[in-house]
């Protein structure tokens, strides 16, 4: 898989793919993570990237023309699966959006800044609106870095335990079990027998069971038409 993202603060980005499983997955070869500073396309001495809004208002608008130039600039090499635009008026990002861009080769992600882009970038351009959750930030790297990360843990190979991406949370549209580790006993409290027992049938079935009572508990509307409410 490849991930280009346009930014105007690429070192916001800089630590999420530099460490741990991103940057594995890179060592690796199954993952590439690019990011592209904008105002490497902007024109003029100030290099600016933004300008204030037709009509008046608070805030500044990205310009379409940096934007256009990267964008084209880039799909000359290479044809994107998805363009992707980082906004909160986006589609909220969940764990089957996750699965379904994993599968894709080429991404690109385009971070909002200041009061969003242009309305004609996300007309010419963007093919897909994605938010991570009904809140504002400053802007798109930090979602961005969000969504690469669940979507880039899930190529194969990329976790040590491949079986391990497919039983987090929201798998199945349920929560993951509670999970134990040494010591077996700790200042009272001990680790559920089963868990200890070796039996992997039982061990499956108590796992499955306490990740319908911690989703029952948790995330009710989880379990909304799967017939285990």
């Amino acid at each position: 898989m490849h991930i280009d993202i346009i930014t105007v603060v690429p070192g916001l980005l800089e630590g999420p793919f530099s460490h741990s499983i991103l940057k594995r997955a890179e060592e690796k070869g199954l993952a590439t993570v690019r990011v592209h500073n904008l105002r490497d396309y902007a024109t003029g001495k100030q290099k600016q990237v933004d300008d204030y809004a037709f009509g008046g208002g608070a805030g500044m608008v990205m310009m379409i023309e940096p934007i256009a130039r990267c964008i084209e600039a880039l799909q000359q090499e290479r044809t994107y699966d998805e363009i992707i635009y980082m906004t909160p008026d986006g589609e909220t990002f969940d764990q089957p959006m996750a699965n379904t861009l994993s599968l894709k080769q080429n991404l690109l992600i385009l971070c909002g800044h200041y009061k969003g882009v242009d309305q004609r970038v996300r007309d010419k351009f963007i093919t897909k609106e994605i938010s991570i959750g009904d809140f504002v930030l400053s802007g798109g790297e930090l979602a961005a870095a969000v969504v690469a990360d669940a979507i880039i843990r899930l190529i194969p190979g990329v976790l040590n335990d491949e079986t391990s991406a497919l039983t987090d949370s929201f798998q199945d549209n349920l929560l993951a079990p509670p999970v134990y580790t040494r010591p077996a006993e700790y200042e009272g409290m001990t680790v559920p027998k089963v868990l200890l027992s070796g039996h992997e049938a039982k061990i499956s079935d108590w796992r499955f069971e306490a990740s319908v009572r911690r989703t029952k508990e948790k995330r009710p509307d989880l379990l909304k038409g799967t017939g285990w409410e």
